[in-house]
């Protein structure tokens, strides 16, 4: 069964960091370029970062540059996405998908699939 689950959201203040975590089962997410998404209450959903099959081809939302870092571990199956200095325009929930390598620089939801559940993150004081 391929799946992928999101783990890591929570209540943080402003200034805060998170991790989020995209875990895959049922396949190798090695082949696959993955997204980190995320859909506030009233709006579409977005792409916030995308990564290639590699730590070296990333792509960030401007909205996030400087602040949000994506990674991957290849032999733990799993995508990260440390978010650091969090405002809270950043609350909403956050989902992960995958992509062929190719299409990760564009990074908007219609050419991702096999959504997880998502994770919510509030950032509030």
């Amino acid at each position: 069964q391929v799946q992928l689950v999101e783990s890591g959201g929570g209540l943080v203040q402003p200034g805060g960091s998170l991790r989020l975590s995209c875990a895959a089962s049922g396949f190798s997410l090695d082949s696959y370029a993955v997204g980190w998404f995320r859909q506030a209450p009233g709006k579409e959903r977005e792409g916030v970062s995308c990564i290639s099959t590699s730590n070296s081809a990333t792509a960030y939302a401007d909205s996030v540059k400087g602040r949000f870092t994506i990674s991957r571990d290849n032999a733990k199956n799993t995508v990260y996405l440390q978010m650091n200095r969090l405002k809270p325009e950043d609350t909403a929930v956050y989902y992960c998908a995958v992509a062929p390598p190719i299409l990760f620089r564009t990074c908007v939801p219609p050419n991702f699939g096999s959504w997880g559940q998502g994770t919510q993150v509030t950032v509030s004081s």
